[in-house]
């Protein structure tokens, strides 16, 4: 069960608003590595785990922070659009620059979503469920976590970049900070579920090392 604060986790509140900007954060959104796709995956893991308890609660307490990111992210978009103007062709008569910069809009966020942001990425390629890992074995999908924390927090890292926007930085600084802390939380999962040897590497522990060809598996082939 969740229950709905109606404060967000934190500010997401832009300077100004930036329709260009608002596509490309709609990466860190509903891209392959994106806040949709951790909290999809951490949710399935932790509904799914049959593994000690605390596992099980780290899974969803994570999974449950993810859900106030989209909301943040969701929200952020949404006010980079507020005023954005529609008509840019007329606009476009009288100022070049102005051209310029709106012709890398999202049409998906004039046209479909209303000036509000929606479950697709930067290149308004839709979220889909096959981004997501819940495997089962703890181990392989907290390996999994942690390269999506990663890559997720390459992705923000590189939009901090994109923009001198103060709030829109100030948001991200938050998530980039969650996500050193998520790379942190699954680091050490690792290493606690291998020291309990409940799973231990190769993955998955559990084959018969006997049935594989062990005159191959300490080989470097180059």
């Amino acid at each position: 069960m969740f229950f709905h604060d109606k404060r967000l986790q934190y500010h997401a509140k832009p300077d100004r608003p930036d329709p260009v900007y608002a596509k490309k954060l709609q990466e860190i959104l509903g891209g392959q590595f994106g806040e949709i796709t951790v909290m999809m995956q951490y949710l399935f893991q932790g509904w799914n785990c049959r593994g000690p308890a605390k596992y099980k609660d780290l899974l969803l307490d994570i999974g449950t922070e993810e859900i106030s990111h989209v909301e943040m992210i969701a929200t952020m978009i949404a006010r980079l659009l507020e005023g954005s103007p529609i008509d840019q062709d007329a606009m476009a008569k009288d100022n070049p620059l102005v051209a310029a910069v709106l012709g890398g809009m999202s049409p998906q966020h004039a046209i479909v979503s209303g000036l509000g942001a929606s479950a697709n990425d930067s290149a308004d390629f839709p979220w889909t469920a096959r981004y997501i890992v819940s495997s089962g074995n703890l181990l392989a999908d907290f390996r999994s976590n942690l390269a999506a924390e990663s890559q997720g927090r390459l992705q923000v890292a590189r939009l901090y970049e994109m923009t001198t926007d103060a709030g829109v930085r100030d948001m991200l600084s938050f998530l980039l900070a969650r996500d050193t802390y998520h790379q942190y939380q699954w680091m050490a999962a690792i290493e606690d579920l291998e020291k309990e040897g409940l799973e231990t590497t190769p993955v998955p522990s559990s084959f018969p090392r006997d049935l594989e060809r062990s005159e191959n598996n300490n080989q470097l082939w180059n």
